[in-house]
């Protein structure tokens, strides 16, 4: 009995400390719903839909205010205004990566997507500087990309105009350019290697995703003591290490300093110079890391882009023959299209870039957090705290449709067709390589296929399936019909 009244006590105390802890944090705070101890609002928040849930709170408590994902608050930037003076004006506090306890699980602080401070700072400057070197922005990853674009082409003839789904061919492509820029050499789309290795980093993407993976991130304590699809996460990154230390110690055998041919490489130079150094932060396990970032970033978010837009093409068929109108009047038959053609193309450029403000890939973008106390629209914002964007906000403010919107866009001559907002200092370091694969993979699908669906165009669903970390279109099937 004394054991039973210890223990109720104890969860009282729990209770009283968890809800003074809040009351005196939120008085410093931006506005919110008041949380429950422990769980916070939690309960509160559709997972498998936060962005409307965010927009719905907005409407209550302003364009920044707190919610508690568990005991901890997180502060929520929701408008374009909120975000750009946060995220852009003062981009140097808001530089932070906020709490992602399944990512730093795996991750421990190392590569570029969920390190902080200085590991941050030297690993995304270094990249940026090779990627640079290995040809970004610059011709030579255009024809990289040029040359993937018509590997993708012969893959879709060899459907045969039959109905198929895309996602695994699409997955292929920008997979093969990373492949590219970090081995030097890509894979056929039928080797094994390269086909595991793609089915982990997809799989990873997929479940970070997840509700479930939601819940997680609220309350870390369960992924480490419950089962559930979290597990194969750990499973997937011993895998994807393995292979890239067996590549990392290809590159190591092979390796020449004076002339560099991959990303790995120039890694491996740079691990020479500073091997002097205990302190430096270029390790091999940072390599590992970082390498594993690029695959995560540079694949999925491209082929998920590239599959939602040909579905939406496929409901707006007005929209498709437009561009393919533009595509075959400044590109024609003869050639492939390039980086060039783009500003010759207004209308299947603002097509572009409005599938990518439709879709709202990200719609709370990664947690961000703030590097020290900040006052910040009146409020006083800890450092670590952790900040949520919310895209969503500037990216669906209007209601307008798909066709609508891109018709608006077009005719609008003082539209700079920029949709999005650069997110302060955090921004993907290939975002350039992602915009250049978006214009040349469906430029290249278009120039060659017509798209056929297999039900009327009124009856397809463009509603995304998930909408928590990444917003992912429906499973479809079309057909490629050659031109």
């Amino acid at each position: 009995m004394d054991a039973v009244v210890v223990l109720v006590l104890s969860l009282c105390c729990l209770l009283l400390l968890s809800l003074w802890r809040q009351s005196s944090e939120r008085a410093k705070l931006p506005p919110g719903p008041t949380p429950l101890p422990v769980f916070g609002n939690f309960f509160q928040i559709d997972v498998k839909n936060i962005s409307q849930c965010l927009s719905n709170f907005s409407k209550v408590y302003g364009p920044v205010f707190t919610l508690y994902l568990g005991m901890k608050p997180t502060v929520v930037l929701h408008g374009y205004e909120a975000v750009k003076e946060a995220l852009i004006d003062h981009g140097e506090e808001f530089s932070g990566r906020g709490s992602f306890p399944m990512a730093e699980r795996v991750s421990k602080g190392r590569g570029i997507v969920f390190s902080n401070g200085n590991t941050w700072k030297e690993i995304r400057r270094f990249s940026l500087m090779t990627l640079r070197n290995l040809g970004m922005g610059k011709r030579s990853i255009e024809d990289r990309v040029q040359e993937e674009a018509q590997c993708l082409v012969e893959e879709l003839r060899k459907t045969n105009g039959l109905p198929c789904d895309p996602t695994f061919i699409l997955s292929c492509a920008p997979c093969n350019v990373i492949c590219s820029t970090v081995f030097q050499n890509r894979f056929d789309y039928k080797d094994q290697d390269f086909l595991k290795l793609m089915e982990k980093v997809n799989e990873n993407v997929r479940i970070l995703s997840s509700p479930w993976m939601q819940v997680c991130n609220n309350f870390p304590s369960l992924i480490d003591y419950c089962p559930g699809s979290h597990r194969r996460i750990a499973k997937n990154v011993n895998y994807i290490r393995s292979y890239l230390l067996e590549k990392i110690k290809e590159h190591q055998e092979s390796l020449n300093v004076a002339n560099p041919r991959d990303f790995i490489d120039y890694y491996l130079t740079k691990l020479k110079q500073t091997n002097h150094n205990q302190q430096s932060e270029f390790t091999l396990e940072n390599l590992v890391t970082t390498v594993s970032d690029l695959f995560g970033a540079g694949t999925e978010t491209t082929s998920t882009t590239v599959r939602y837009a040909l579905l939406l093409l496929l409901k707006h068929p007005d929209v498709t023959a437009k561009v393919q109108e533009e595509i075959d009047r400044v590109v024609g038959r003869n050639r492939s299209p390039c980086m060039q053609d783009r500003s010759h193309m207004p209308y299947t450029d603002a097509v572009i870039h409005e599938v990518q403000r439709f879709i709202n890939l990200l719609p709370t973008s990664l947690p961000h957090a703030v590097t020290c106390d900040i006052k910040f629209r009146n409020y006083i914002i800890p450092k670590v705290s952790c900040l949520f964007s919310s895209l969503t906000s500037f990216c669906k403010d209007d209601q307008e449709s798909f066709t609508s919107a891109v018709i608006i866009t077009f005719t609008n001559e003082n539209s700079n067709l920029c949709f999005f907002p650069p997110l302060g200092k955090r921004i993907c370091a290939g975002e350039g390589l992602a915009r250049m694969e978006l214009f040349l993979f469906l430029t290249t699908i278009l120039q060659n296929f017509k798209l056929k669906s297999l039900v009327s165009a009124k009856d397809i669903d463009t509603t995304p399936v998930v909408n928590g970390f990444v917003s992912l279109p429906p499973p479809y099937q079309l057909c490629f019909i050659p031109v």
